[in-house]
């Protein structure tokens, strides 16, 4: 091995030259690469995005310090064609025995092939050009970096180049910039013409964003030019615009390092004809409001509709199809009110959100008195019907293939007050080798799923009594009412499953970053057709029982031939025991007795049909205005309780206690709990195409009066594509146990995920990611000490997981691979949980759509 070394090092060294060589080798004799640049500020090195983004020459584009993208676009040829033109003509003769082994024109396409010049043009288009040195391009940057740092209150700075050569052609961009010290606001003056802007200018001046003893930036300049236009056009100043606000006055004379702002506000400028005149502005209020409830109403002369409700007037062709009390509710442009455009965007925005109309048209018009307005709001009716039918191909860890549809029809206006009504079908058809999938015949389809759901839609709080004081119609309230019902067969224990639910959802502020949701009823009915599958379903937990039984059954009727134990036997087998039924009897501290009966509890809570009543309370909260945002941060919570007016039912009907001493109504015993969520989730903009994203997860479901757990569907799971992306879903905890079911779940869940995305190239991203958490049980049932929670000790018990990922990105939606590793693993035992699965063979790789959070 020693041997080897120097020959390994040598080898490396040999390589690192040939790669240093190759970044170059296209270069032109006189042309030098940049390697790199450099921004020293007041004699330090800075790094910040907005600096570098000022530099109109940049290095080529690093991954782990090599340039893929450059390397890939050197392996190109600089003229493929012309190549491959003079290759035919190199030799006599060639171009003609070519032309008459083919033709011309397949000659003429072999030039255009991928092994010709089709390589090329991939290779460039997924490569970068060299980054060549331009002198006049680093001037052109010198002057753009001074009026950034002059554009933030630096008006004396300096800026200087240097370029530093290295070997092999390649340059160091070094640019020097001396701020000096920033000039600060001493005094802000305003120069206004017109009487009335000059008192709403006094009004807004206190949210102003430009004060005294700040530094000047020109950024905060133009954000206070484009708050007072927004402000005054909401108080009335129909005619005013940015523009009339003048670039402000900037004067440094006889101050040091302070300067004074004057604004300059001129009259309005009026066009008459070919001439034009200035007038003071005045304030504009509304003097009517016309509602044209069809488009083509405004151009018919007869047979025209018309009716006026709390000084709306509503033209229609035909009698008038819609309530006017529902579309009021939509409108806040108002008699009386002065213009404001703040209210036509709230007005188009909550038409639209009534989705039976297509966007809106508003036009202003002034009246004959000229001081007021007249404002006409132009629908288009969306049709009444619309039909939807879709179908798609799918693929899980379930079904190898299977092949869903969806029909629906909406009908839009139902009660002529902007309802809606939504009726759908659903299917699904899939094929599946697993051997929990239990299927008399052996047809390629082995799987099916089908149901249906109705959701009757209001635009207003559906209560009845008025909550117009407590929920504000800016809010745009809206009421859901659901019904549906599904059905599964072949697939685990086979299920029925009935839901509805009724409740309502507003935002509590006009740019909608806040939301709330009041879930005032939820049913939901769970119904489990093939219970005697349950063990071909959770095989790990047969086997688990199989092997006790080869120790301690002594019963032959529990097994078949071969000695194993039968599905209705190991019911049996675990009834036996748990009853200390001889000659079965084990001591309740045994070890096995334990296993054994947490089998047969988790197995008597999974085939029990589930009757759920809950209520709810969320609030979100984000700062994302816009698919395309990198930095904001999103809040999530959510509060329910279930079985309480089920348990009022119960004592009424005095339906007694069932085998597990518990109340039910019509024969079922329902869930009774309380849980609560809360979630966490800021994404940081780091540099150019990089970001840093965080999520924190805590939930807990605590199972009170009728029940002693939690249903399946409302308790939690751990690992996955958006969880623990070491482990796979449902195999990570409970606590430090060791995966002691086939889906393991608990109703306690904390969880940590951080993750680091970077460009790799166009639309291929990259990741680097960090996943901590586990889910415990608490408060319930459970009497295994490794599934418990037991306070600041569990947190030992919180598994890390870490990996990498690849992201490419579609534009309107991404696709993800992501490798993960287990780094902390409290499954095992504690000198043996760190780092001891960081390897290939147990890697979890999770595919997803989208970014997990």
């Amino acid at each position: 091995m020693k041997n080897l070394t120097p020959k390994i090092v040598l080898f490396f060294l040999l390589g690192l030259l040939f790669y240093s060589c190759s970044e170059v080798r296209k270069l032109q004799k006189k042309q030098l690469l940049i390697e790199d640049n450099e921004i020293i500020v007041n004699n330090k090195s800075v790094n910040l995005e907005d600096l570098h983004n000022q530099l109109y020459q940049k290095p080529n584009s690093k991954l782990l310090g090599f340039k893929p993208r450059l390397q890939l676009y050197n392996l190109s040829k600089k003229n493929a064609d012309s190549s491959y033109q003079a290759w035919l003509l190199k030799k006599p003769n060639r171009l003609e025995r070519m032309t008459k082994l083919y033709s011309k024109k397949q000659v003429n396409r072999l030039g255009k092939s991928f092994l010709v010049s089709g390589y090329s043009d991939f290779f460039k288009q997924v490569g970068e050009a060299p980054s060549i040195l331009d002198t006049a391009r680093v001037r052109k940057s010198e002057i753009r970096l001074q009026s950034y740092q002059f554009n933030r209150g630096f008006f004396d700075v300096k800026v200087a180049s240097k370029i530093d050569s290295f070997k092999n052609k390649k340059v160091k961009v070094t640019y020097q910039i001396n701020t000096g010290k920033p000039y600060v606001i001493d005094s802000i003056f305003r120069n206004i013409d017109s009487p009335i802007v000059d008192s709403l200018y006094q009004n807004i001046s206190g949210n102003s964003l430009i004060k005294t003893g700040e530094t000047y930036t020109a950024e905060n300049i133009s954000n206070e030019k484009k708050r007072i236009a927004t402000e005054f056009r909401n108080r009335g100043l129909y005619h005013f615009q940015e523009n009339y606000i003048k670039r402000p006055d900037i004067d440094t004379i006889g101050k040091k390092n302070k300067l004074n702002i004057t604004f300059n506000i001129g009259n309005r400028i009026v066009k008459n004809a070919d001439s034009t005149y200035t007038e003071p502005f005045k304030l504009y209020k509304i003097n009517k409001v016309n509602i044209f409830t069809d488009k083509q109403v405004k151009e018919r002369a007869i047979g025209i509709d018309s009716i006026s409700y709390k000084k709306f007037n509503f033209y229609s062709s035909g009698k008038l199809k819609y309530k006017p009390k529902a579309l009021v509710n939509a409108i806040f442009i108002e008699e009386g009110k002065l213009f404001s455009e703040q209210d036509k965007t709230l007005t188009t925005r909550a038409l639209s959100n009534l989705k039976v109309f297509a966007y809106p048209r508003i036009q202003y018009v002034e009246d004959a008195t000229g001081n007021g307005l007249i404002a006409n709001i132009v629908l288009t009716p969306l049709k009444k019907y619309n039909f939807n039918i879709k179908g798609d191909f799918t693929q899980s860890n379930i079904q190898l293939f299977g092949i869903s549809g969806f029909t629906g029809i909406t009908f839009r206006n139902l009660f002529k007050g902007a309802e809606i009504l939504d009726f759908s079908l659903r299917g699904n058809l899939g094929s599946s080798k697993d051997a929990s999938i239990k299927n008399s015949t052996d047809a390629f389809f082995n799987i099916l799923e089908y149901g249906a759901d109705v959701k009757l839609s209001f635009p207003r709080i559906f209560f009845p009594i008025n909550t117009s004081n407590i929920i504000r119609k800016e809010s745009l309230p809206s009421t859901s009412i659901t019904l549906g019902l599904s059905k599964q067969t072949n697939i685990g224990l086979d299920k029925e499953n009935y839901y509805g639910s009724f409740y309502y959802d507003w935002g509590l502020n006009k740019d909608e970053t806040k939301k709330f949701k009041l879930d005032l009823f939820n049913l939901q009915f769970v119904k489990n057709l093939n219970i005697d599958n349950y063990f071909n379903v959770y095989n790990y937990s047969y086997n688990t029982l199989n092997n006790l039984a080869q120790t301690y059954n002594t019963n032959a009727t529990f097994e078949d031939d071969a000695g194993n134990l039968t599905f209705s036997g190991a019911v049996d087998f675990i009834n036996a025991v748990t009853n200390n039924a001889y000659p079965l009897t084990l001591p309740r501290d045994n070890p096995d007795y334990k296993i054994i009966n947490t089998i047969g509890e988790r197995r008597k809570r999974l085939i029990e049909n589930n009757l759920i009543l809950s209520s709810s309370f969320s609030y979100n909260l984000s700062t994302k205005r816009s698919i395309n945002d990198v930095q904001f941060y999103n809040i999530k919570a959510k509060i329910e309780s279930s079985g309480n007016i089920l348990s009022l039912i119960a004592k009424q009907k005095k339906e007694g206690l069932n085998s597990n001493d518990n109340q039910t109504v019509f024969g079922v015993e329902y869930a009774q709990y309380l849980k609560t969520e809360f979630e966490y989730i800021k994404h940081l903009h780091l540099y150019k195409k990089s970001s840093l994203a965080f999520r924190f997860f805590g939930g807990v479901a605590v199972p009170y009066g009728n029940s002693n757990s939690v249903p399946f569907s409302r308790s939690y799971f751990a690992g996955g594509s958006n969880d623990n992306r070491g482990w796979q879903a449902y195999s990570l905890g409970p606590g430090s146990s060791l995966s002691v079911n086939d889906f393991n779940e608990a109703n306690l869940k904390l969880s940590l995920n951080l993750e680091y995305r970077f460009n790799i190239f166009n639309s291929l991203n990259g990741a680097l990611f960090t996943d901590a958490g586990n889910i415990w049980n608490v408060s319930d049932n459970v009497e295994d000490e490794k599934l418990k929670f037991k306070g600041t000790k569990s947190f030992q018990e919180v598994a890390l997981g870490t990996g990498f990922g690849l992201r490419y990105d579609f534009g309107f939606f991404v696709i993800r691979g992501d490798l993960g590793f287990k780094a902390y693993n409290p499954a095992k035992e504690y000198s043996q949980r760190w780092l001891k699965d960081m390897n290939f063979s147990k890697t979890v790789f999770n595919i997803g759509i989208n970014y997990p959070f």
